[in-house]
This record gives structure tokens, sequence and C-alpha cells, in this order.
């Protein structure tokens, strides 16, 4: 089951992703007034400045946004329901930016699904790496 708090920050990161290359295309503008009004959220205070073109959205506000709908340890399920998500926006105008390709890409790396996980050894043999590295910064 889906939060209303989840439905709100899905759709502050569409918003976001509309204006992730610095403005919002036509075709994006209209899926989101059509999306919000079907969530029932085109008069909602929090959402209504951003929709309506009040404010803008800097990229690093989208980023933020999508890390605090993942989370830490965000599931498979979570990442590709968000990556459809944004998919279904991005297609709206038939043309993939840079930046949306480059959101969607950080998306897909942050998938457990994409990422096998890892063995003890290999924890370990990281976090030696770690403190290694910055010894030797130190010594330098």
């Amino acid at each position: 089951m889906v939060s209303n708090s989840d439905i709100t920050i899905l759709f502050k990161i569409l918003v976001g992703v509309a204006w992730i290359d610095g403005k919002i295309q036509p075709e994006e503008r209209e899926y989101l007034y059509r999306l919000a009004k079907e969530k029932g959220l085109d008069n909602d205070p929090e959402i209504y400045p951003w929709l309506y073109e009040f404010r803008t959205v800097p990229p690093s506000q989208c980023y933020e946004w999508v890390q605090e709908y993942l989370g830490d340890r965000p599931s498979s399920e979570k990442c590709q329901n968000l990556i459809e998500a944004i998919s279904a926006l991005i297609y709206s105008d038939s043309n993939v930016t840079s930046e949306e390709a480059e959101l969607i890409n950080t998306i897909q790396q942050l998938d457990p699904a994409n990422n096998p996980p890892q063995t003890i050894q290999s924890t370990m043999l990281g976090a030696i790496q770690k403190l290694y590295k910055r010894w030797v910064v130190k010594q330098n």
C-alpha cells in the first residue's frame, strides 16, 4: 500500500524531474496537471507553488527528494516504481535530456537488483582499503 506521504514525495520528484533541465516542457506540464488532479494534489499547499511554477526546483532539490523517497536502503521494487513514474513523465514530451537520463542512471545504480550482494570478505576488504587510503593521505 502506498501512503499519502509517498504519493506527495513521488509527485514532488516528478515536478523536480520536469525542472531538471531548467524548463518544464508543455507536455510535461500537461502530464503533471493531469496526474495532480488524479491524485488529489492539485490544490495541496505543499505542491501548489511547484506545480503551477511559482517556484523552480533546482536539480539538487530533486536529488534530495529522491533520497528521501528511497531512504538509506532502497528496495528494488521502490527503485523500479520510481523509474517507471519518472519514465512516464520523461516520455510525455518524447525528449529525454542528458539530465533526465543521468537521474534514471543514478536510481538504477541504487537498485539492489543491479548490485550483487557483497560478501563479508569484500566488505571488509573495502573498509581496509578506505582506512589505508586515509592513512596514506595523513602521511603526506
